[in-house]
């Protein structure tokens, strides 16, 4: 059951159609369904498929794919000693094909690419000087190495430089989406609970194939991440290595963002990380961005000095629950699940699920129409003793109106209290003399079941709740 997805295979139909030859790579980070995305598009119809192993040498590497060639036909005999020969097996495969389109699906292709092995520059040889200058193949190339294959196809300044005719960004599932995902199961949780589950796990499908019917959030939770076998006890760090080579420089960043809720600066990055100011953490920083762990948020009024935030959500709840997690205790989250610790972590976790949301926050506006940007605001004190201020997500609209959105996280309506209203009045009061009055401002309050009607109720302009969230 393919659950979304309907820009991506109208893509791939898209290529398939074409009357040239078509060169698509699909990227996106590990267990996002860019295989599953593939091969239910096309299924019966390909006329190749291969996937490298993680780890394997090169004689590994072309003996799998000497393999590969057999199952799909082709009669050889040992396997090719290069990388110019294995694309050159693949070229008789292809030219002994009935099929009208040829095609060819590699999978996990950065791990193709072991050292010295010149697998690129076969790959070049095979595009440019044969399968380009036909009009039947389709060639797919898909990994979750994002890095290699933004830095070796997308940014490539020799032979396969603009080759790539199609990228397809394979992204996490929204709320929606994950909805329809369990209901096809037959799981049936509130949405409440749906995104609390989505607070841990993200939008990752196969995160959520591992839910069990029957077994409450708390269950689930309990037997994926603290019993000992869980089945993502140990994701973390495999997440890690499978995308990122020196991966515990990557760790690094995001466990620094991770434990700042107003998110952090490159500079403050760098010296937090003890990290050279280099092109290095540009490249670092972009290949985070690309892989949707971290985001960059400009600052309002201030070009170029944008801060980062840990926007990935199973990130976030494993540095908080299981980086340290010396205890075990096997229900953990269960015993812990009303603790203050909790309703501390779903504070910060529900804003990383907004920002995943935010065209559904402007639909929920009516502003889907209307170019609007998003920002982060901060303040000092004043010298006047006026307390300081931030805004985590700031809409600023070309209609001449700014929306101040704050994010709250609660099983009922939310109760706004003394110290909230406070705090509210004072955001919109620094920010509106910041800009010296001339845009109106008005408060958004995201929140799952809306706000209980009481003295400071009036201070909100717009109540956006879990149905507006949950539209596609």
């Amino acid at each position: 059951m393919l659950i979304g997805r309907e820009k991506e295979q109208k893509t791939l139909r898209e290529a398939y159609k074409s009357n040239e030859s078509q060169f698509v790579a699909v990227y996106g980070r590990r267990r996002v369904g860019k295989t599953y995305l593939v091969r239910q598009t096309f299924k019966d119809m390909l006329t190749f498929a291969h996937s490298g192993q993680a780890k394997g040498s090169i004689n590994e590497q072309l003996y799998g794919w000497n393999s590969s060639l057999r199952d799909y036909g082709l009669q050889t005999g040992t396997s090719p000693k290069t990388w110019l020969e294995a694309f050159n097996l693949l070229k008789i495969l292809i030219q002994q094909s009935p099929n009208k389109k040829k095609v060819i699906f590699i999978d996990e292709m950065p791990w193709l690419d072991t050292p010295k092995s010149k697998f690129v520059n076969a790959l070049e040889f095979f595009w440019n000087n044969w399968a380009s200058g036909r009009t039947d193949v389709l060639l797919i190339v898909c990994g979750s190495a994002t890095s290699w294959i933004i830095n070796k196809l997308f940014k490539n300044h020799g032979g396969l430089h603009n080759r790539i005719t199609h990228r397809i960004l394979v992204s996490p599932f929204t709320l929606n989406e994950c909805e329809k995902y369990i209901r096809g199961r037959g799981i049936s949780l509130s949405r409440y609970d749906i995104i609390e589950t989505y607070m841990i796990m993200g939008g990752i499908p196969f995160y959520w194939s591992l839910l069990e019917k029957g077994k409450s959030v708390a269950q689930n939770i309990d037997s994926l991440f603290f019993a000992e076998t869980g089945s993502l006890k140990y994701e973390f760090t495999e997440l890690y290595r499978s995308l990122f080579k020196n991966s515990e420089q990557y760790i690094n960043i995001v466990i620094s963002l991770g434990t700042s809720q107003s998110g952090k600066t490159r500079d403050e990055i760098i010296a937090d990380c003890n990290l050279p100011s280099s092109g290095t953490i540009t490249t670092m920083l972009e290949d985070l961005e690309h892989c949707g762990f971290i985001s960059q948020t400009p600052r309002y009024n201030l070009k170029n000095k944008g801060k980062y935030y840990l926007i990935d959500n199973f990130t976030l709840f494993y540095i908080k629950y299981m980086q340290s997690q010396t205890n075990s205790d096997a229900e953990y989250w269960t015993h812990n699940y009303m603790s203050s610790q909790h309703r501390s972590w779903a504070g910060l976790a529900f804003e990383r699920v907004c920002f995943k949301h935010i065209q559904q926050i402007k639909q929920a506006l009516g502003i889907s129409g209307v170019l609007a940007n998003v920002y982060t605001w901060q303040t000092r004190t004043s010298d006047s003793g006026q307390s300081g201020a931030q805004i985590d997500m700031l809409i600023d609209r070309a209609d001449n109106m700014v929306n101040i959105c704050e994010m709250k996280f609660s099983r009922t309506p939310y109760v706004i209290t003394d110290a909230d209203a406070e705090s509210i009045n004072n955001k919109v009061e620094r920010f509106s003399e910041s800009i010296n009055y001339i845009k109106s401002v008005n408060v958004a309050m995201v929140t799952v079941k809306g706000i209980a009607n009481n003295a400071h109720s009036g201070i909100v302009h717009n109540v956006i709740t879990a149905e507006d969230l949950f539209k596609a």
